[in-house]
């Protein structure tokens, strides 16, 4: 399922500035795959920064083929468990953004014990809604999980 239409509060659209503040940990010569659609423009504001090979189209993520390199993307929070098990599965490197319980499921620790490294911004991740172009900002802040992102450092503020 691609998400968009399925749950009202998951249909946020991450801001174009949540993702300049961590374009350098972003390699550019990957391509790179947006698999939660919501309304297109990730690919838009990817393009904008420079990221030129951007896949992100409103399919089924859950039967995505593995024809990218990595994932870059803000899943519903409200299917994480089930996102995340696939995301195993596929064993790309990804950044993800995520709330901090995250970190504090069982199930993501046990499927992503190694190779986890985290950027945690001063100035929290913005979502616009959809459909009434709310603004939101998580009161628990948000995190950006990487994965095989081989970067300098595991843990790293901005």
């Amino acid at each position: 399922m691609s998400f968009t239409k399925d749950k009202d509060t998951d249909n946020y659209i991450t801001s174009k500035k949540s993702w300049e503040v961590i374009q350098q940990y972003i390699p550019r010569d990957k391509i790179i795959y947006c698999p939660f659609y919501c309304d297109g423009k990730q690919k838009v504001y990817l393009n904008e920064l420079g990221f030129n090979n951007v896949i992100h189209e409103d399919k089924d993520f859950f039967k995505c083929d593995n024809d990218f390199d990595l994932i870059v993307d803000n899943p519903p929070f409200s299917k994480m468990k089930s996102i995340c098990e696939y995301l195993h599965k596929l064993d790309n490197p990804f950044i993800i953004i995520a709330p901090p319980r995250t970190l504090n499921s069982k199930y993501f620790q046990q499927l992503f014990k190694s190779h986890l490294q985290l950027i945690i911004t001063y100035d929290r991740p913005t979502f616009t809604h959809l459909n009434n172009e709310k603004c939101y900002t998580n009161p628990c802040g948000s995190i950006y999980y990487c994965y095989k992102m081989n970067l300098d450092k595991d843990l790293i503020f901005i």
